[in-house]
């Protein structure tokens, strides 16, 4: 184990980027605070104000986690190609995103929409799906905070330092500082993060070019350590068993990353839809960045980095420290402690924000203030963090991995009701209760039968293993696998397409979709949105209400137009 004196400088770095971090993340409260903070809007999405630049870094911040820059170099130094599958996965996201995004944004603001459960509410009228929705949106996200904390727990091992007290001390200033200043706080310490992530990013390769002989050097030591391994699923080049599995798994997550909560909250908090198109356009460059970053997994072989006492996690950290002057090393890894605080804050937000809206207020206690209701969010973003640093302190950090793999599984089965809802509402919605809860079946099942394999190709654990799932237990013995979760979306969507019919012939009543057209294109500046940008700083905040709802399929009634069908408290 490393000696905690011999990073005097380093720890001294990190301490003093770490803290400093801290006291920005209790001044962002201040930072364009509106007349009113005593709402789910204005807390928990930053008022529906920021800017291109400013939604640029929070989301970013909040997709590109400290795991991720720790798990991915890790998994490229395990496996090789197969670990690259997390930069096609956002190339294919974000063409999706950018125009399924700007429709979740408009609809949102016309109604005050906060979760993806609000929306499924409005959309099919269904609060057991509502409810179903809150539910896979908080299980997805617990794990996935927790595997920040397993970023943070490996950086401080590399460092050397004791026990698991700094663990708790870094979550309980994360703890208070988003109870004081809510979304605020994430945002603007996304950009010392993205700051400091790049100036890394920028030094690493600059160091590597003057070292190993460049990176053809790295290429040849990483392809000679994996001709030497047992393993035939590693190497430089993806094997052809693996094919099928690395494009559907990365096509499955690219699914996936937009139906997490917390994604949802980055893309509602900008002001207007030209900031979500901008946004997502430029989300690229992180990609560019992570790809560098994967690459690292190759260097720590060219440098022959062990994993600090055994943990594969601590590569990255141990090869950081090995690679660059004390401060610089220093600085990544404040990098790192502060990317594990970004999207923390903004999962815990999403998380708290679901319990509120989507069980609190729909099921527990229907007539509660706005200030009662964010009152419960923040009580519920504490537990959410306290939870997480549970999983770690008492269970294997390993446990983490398995449940986020399970969660991502999990989110997956939203798509038919959050992804497609908003570009219809066809769908039956007791059809998509039943085939969301077909498809998480499904998928469990499915990851109880995947083991765990050493690179010998021997069996470390026989259940929940990976996310792969070998067509083997078809009888198909060709080496190939595929991802759990579009097995399992596929699943659902079957039961979804065949059951809609069918409960519509048998005259089970649809519910009342009270959104429009019109809705999923409106902007900043229609009289219909519900949070404008000149009234972000302070003033009346009127909410939409409807003089009639309209079942789905049906015709608007007592009105000169479609256009006129809003009123005003």
């Amino acid at each position: 184990m490393p000696d905690f004196a011999q990073h005097h400088v380093e720890v001294g770095v990190f301490i003093a980027l770490f803290f400093g971090v801290a006291i920005l993340g209790f001044a962002a409260a201040k930072w364009r605070r509106p007349a009113s903070f005593n709402d789910l809007d204005s807390w928990g999405l930053g008022n529906r104000s920021f800017g291109p630049y400013v939604s640029w870094f929070l989301l970013g911040g909040d997709l590109y986690t400290a795991y991720t820059f720790v798990a991915l170099p890790t998994l490229v130094y395990g496996v090789g190609a197969l670990g690259f599958y997390a930069v096609p996965f956002a190339v294919v996201a974000y063409p999706l995103g950018y125009v399924a995004l700007t429709r979740l944004w408009s609809v949102a603001h016309v109604h005050g929409l906060v979760t993806p459960a609000d929306f499924v509410r409005a959309r099919f009228g269904s609060r057991g799906l509502a409810l179903l929705v809150a539910v896979c949106g908080i299980a997805a996200s617990m794990p996935y905070i927790a595997l920040q904390l397993v970023g943070v727990e490996a950086v401080l091992a590399t460092l050397g330092v004791p026990g698991k007290w700094p663990l708790l001390v870094a979550f309980t200033v994360l703890a208070v500082f988003t109870y004081h200043s809510g979304l605020r706080a994430p945002a603007l310490i996304s950009f010392v993060k993205d700051i400091l992530l790049g100036y890394v990013v920028l030094a690493v390769l600059l160091t590597v070019a003057m070292n190993f002989n460049g990176w053809a050097g790295v290429f040849r030591a990483a392809d000679l350590h994996y001709n030497a391994t047992p393993s035939k699923a590693d190497g430089l080049i993806l094997p052809a068993s693996g094919q099928l599995g690395y494009v559907t798994l990365a096509l499955g997550s690219a699914l996936a990353i937009f139906l997490y909560p917390h994604a949802i909250t980055g893309v509602l908090a900008a002001k207007n839809r030209e900031t979500v198109r901008r946004t997502i356009a430029a989300m690229p460059i992180y990609t560019a960045m992570l790809g560098v970053v994967a690459l690292l997994g190759f260097v720590a072989i060219a440098w022959d980095i062990k994993p600090v006492g055994g943990d594969r996690n601590t590569v990255l950290p141990a090869l950081l420290h090995g690679l660059l002057p004390e401060w610089l090393a220093g600085f990544a890894f404040a990098a790192i402690g502060v990317g594990a605080l970004v999207p923390a804050s903004v999962m815990s937000i999403a998380t708290a924000n679901l319990f509120a809206r989507n069980i609190y207020r729909e099921y527990l206690r229907p007539n509660a203030s706005l200030a009662a209701e964010l009152r419960v969010s923040k009580i519920a973003s504490l537990l959410v963090k306290l939870g997480a640093v549970g999983v770690i302190l008492l269970l294997n950090p390993q446990f983490s991995v398995d449940l986020q793999l399970i969660g991502g599984v999990v989110i997956l089965q939203t798509l038919p009701a959050v992804g497609l809802g908003l570009y219809t509402s066809w769908f039956h919605r007791r059809a998509l209760v039943i085939g969301l809860l077909t498809g998480l079946v499904v998928g469990v099942v499915m990851l109880y039968q995947i083991p765990q394999l050493a690179a010998n190709g021997k069996v470390v654990r026989p259940h929940f293993g990976g996310s792969s799932w070998s067509l083997a237990n078809i009888g198909i013995h060709n080496g190939q696998s595929i991802y759990v979760g579009l097995i399992a979306l596929a699943v659902n969507l079957v039961v979804c397409l065949a059951l809609t019919p069918i409960l519509r012939n048998l005259r089970h009543r649809d519910g009342v979709d009270i959104t429009w057209s019109h809705d999923y294109e409106a902007d900043e500046g229609d009289p219909s949105v519900r949070r404008m940008a000149e009234l972000v700083d302070g003033g009346p905040m009127t909410p939409v209400r409807y003089e009639q709802a309209v079942p789905r399929h049906g015709r608007p009634t007592g009105r000169a137009s479609t256009e006129d069908y809003r009123v005003r408290r």
